[in-house]
């Protein structure tokens, strides 16, 4: 009823799961991440407590084929089971077990696992997998991710319909503020579209709650500074930093604005417009 990959980025920084279901809210079941330990999507008749139990071993020394195996040993119900790990290394490891209901069934390589069952046939891990080559190992994880997601979609996934899906992404600091290492963490629990939802939502992630890059930063001279001000006046704030609070925009424009992202200036500026 799901299919999924989880994958670790190219330069060993982020690990992540993305999957889709016709299944309500999929995202709570599926994946697990923890960064600088690895990931894990347990689906079919998922057994939740895989991902605890499966990042406790990575995290303990233990590689992605070790951990499947401590799983599946331990587990009565593992022909019912469907698990893809991925761990510190990159070390990849899928599951598909004999009483998983067809089409069911997965792919694997350095750096990532996919796996689904109920599908429209292997022909989606096909293409799943092509997706994954074919991306630029240097974009982000997530937007890796996606594509494969949509590219599952897009050849018939869940052979009984769409539902949810969901993204999940880890990487140290990676998190709002730098307090925690969730990179990305979108679900969309109910949805006739999801996986074009869940690409809707990762872009207004991206902007919101992305740090701008160096090369984004606009450096506030004193008349740009006079204009951002005027106009946040004209919008009903006491400030530009005040209108700043406002929008959520706190990871694209600098504390006291010295710097604005440059996206954030064109589209203040078009207000005006």
């Amino acid at each position: 009823m799901t299919f999924s990959i989880v994958a670790r980025s190219a330069d060993g920084e982020s690990w992540g799961v993305a999957v889709a279901s016709k299944f309500l809210a999929v995202g709570s079941a599926v994946p697990a991440a923890v960064a600088g330990v690895g990931a894990i999507a347990t689906q079919a008749h998922a057994n939740v407590a895989y991902k605890g139990l499966a990042l406790a071993h990575m995290d303990e020394g233990a590689t992605a084929s070790v951990a499947m195996q401590r799983l599946l040993d331990e587990d009565d119900g593992r022909e019912h089971r469907q698990v893809g790990i991925v761990d510190v290394e990159g070390g990849a490891a899928t599951y598909t077990g004999q009483a998983c209901l067809d089409w069911a069934g997965g792919d694997m390589g350095d750096g990532f696992a996919i796996q689904g069952n109920i599908l429209a046939g292997p022909h989606v891990i096909v293409a799943m997998r092509d997706a994954w080559d074919a991306s630029d190992p240097e974009d982000r994880l997530a937007r890796r991710l996606l594509a494969v997601l949509r590219a599952g979609d897009d050849a018939g996934g869940d052979r009984r319909g769409r539902q949810s899906a969901a993204i999940l992404v880890v990487k140290e600091g990676a998190g709002y503020g730098g307090f925690d290492d969730v990179d990305v963490d979108l679900r969309v629990d109910d949805h006739e579209d999801p996986c074009a939802e869940l690409e809707r939502l990762l872009g207004l992630s991206e902007f919101y709650l992305t740090a701008s890059t160096d090369d984004e930063k606009v450096p506030v001279t004193p008349e740009i500074r006079a204009e951002l001000e005027a106009l946040a006046r004209r919008l009903g704030h006491d400030s530009f930093l005040d209108y700043v609070g406002a929008e959520n925009l706190e990871m694209r424009v600098g504390p006291s604005a010295e710097w604005i992202d440059r996206a954030v200036l064109a589209e203040f500026r078009s207000i005006e417009a």
